[in-house]
């Protein structure tokens, strides 16, 4: 499938994300891209803060996807009657991040060969503790029911069986089928567009694999999980021990590693590539990503945010085939 469409939804418009936008948009890089990148969002909110961070560049106002052209600024507008341009993050944008959202999701569905990338949301303020995060509300939004969470960098990516979910509910939702939809999305992933087959590494849930309970959930789900995925030839290895797994010896021979939960694959895998990494939400009927930063609320107007991941995230789709 050879993309050539990229629609970006702007997401919490108190966020860094508008400049970090212009960063990408003021390079020779954009330049260079040959696919449409259409904006979905506030014209008025994004031309008063391009000027308050003094970018010069020119926003080109849609009416129809029809109109959009390469090296442009193409933008639908999403009205945001909101006067300040940077402020705290409230609860005041969650009908224009949500009727955003409404036309990225309608639009993809009409066309297939794009890529539907979004801005940070504040999952305070805009899911109310209804989603886990935002891999869950558009996999609701989508109705799609074996989403999965990968934060991909080109030599090693993270996976977490379970997302957003309180330390305490994680052993109830670490299961053989889980785990085999996680696996059998990222192998599926890999196979469709980027042409390889993955070596994968699953971690253990226990310090050391290890539990003073008879049965571990190594024992009891993670183990006879693996042996039976490798009967299928998916070429699986593990349990591996958390805490010594990502020494540069492991992570060499593997493609993903999956994890039990959030931050034990999360937390090596930023330490690692900052933020040369993407989420990308697998078992979704497009291609979702994410840049992997949040709002970053408390560098709003101070022109220093890091640019790297929605770098990384326009020269992925450039690289899927």
């Amino acid at each position: 499938m050879k993309i050539n469409k990229i629609f970006i939804v702007l997401g919490e418009p108190q966020s860094t994300f508008s400049e970090i936008l212009f960063k990408y948009f003021s390079t020779k890089e954009f330049s260079k891209n040959k696919k449409k990148i259409i904006l979905i969002g506030s014209i008025n909110l994004l031309k008063k803060q391009m000027r308050k961070l003094k970018f010069r560049l020119n926003l080109k106002l849609i009416k129809d996807i029809n109109q959009a052209q390469v090296n442009e600024l193409n933008i639908l507008n999403v009205d945001y009657n909101k006067n300040k341009i940077f402020s705290k993050i409230t609860y005041d944008s969650k009908k224009y991040i949500t009727n955003s959202f409404k036309i990225g999701f309608g639009l993809i569905k009409k066309n297939k060969n794009s890529v539907l990338i979004n801005g940070p949301i504040s999952k305070k303020h805009f899911l109310e503790k209804k989603y886990l995060g935002v891999t869950e509300y558009i996999s609701n939004k989508t109705k799609s029911k074996n989403q999965v969470m990968l934060i991909y960098n080109d030599k090693l990516s993270v996976s977490p069986v379970t997302t957003h979910l309180p330390l305490k509910y994680v052993t109830k939702n670490i299961t053989k089928k889980n785990l085999i939809n996680n696996i059998r999305q990222i192998k599926k992933f890999y196979k469709n567009y980027l042409k390889k087959n993955p070596k994968i590494a699953v971690l253990g849930l226990n310090p050391h694999c290890e539990s003073i309970d008879k049965i571990s959930e190594e024992k009891k789900i993670i183990i006879p999980t693996i042996n039976f995925l490798n009967k299928k030839n998916l070429n699986i290895d593990g349990p591996f021990s958390a805490d010594t797994f990502f020494l540069k010896k492991n992570i060499d021979k593997y493609d993903v590693v999956v994890g039990m939960y959030h931050d034990q694959v999360l937390t090596p895998m930023k330490t690692l590539y900052n933020f040369n990494a993407i989420n990308i939400t697998l078992g979704l009927p497009f291609i979702r990503i994410s840049p992997d930063h949040g709002p970053n609320n408390i560098m709003l107007g101070k022109n220093k945010s890091d640019p790297s991941s929605l770098f990384f995230a326009m020269r992925f789709v450039n690289k899927i085939r």
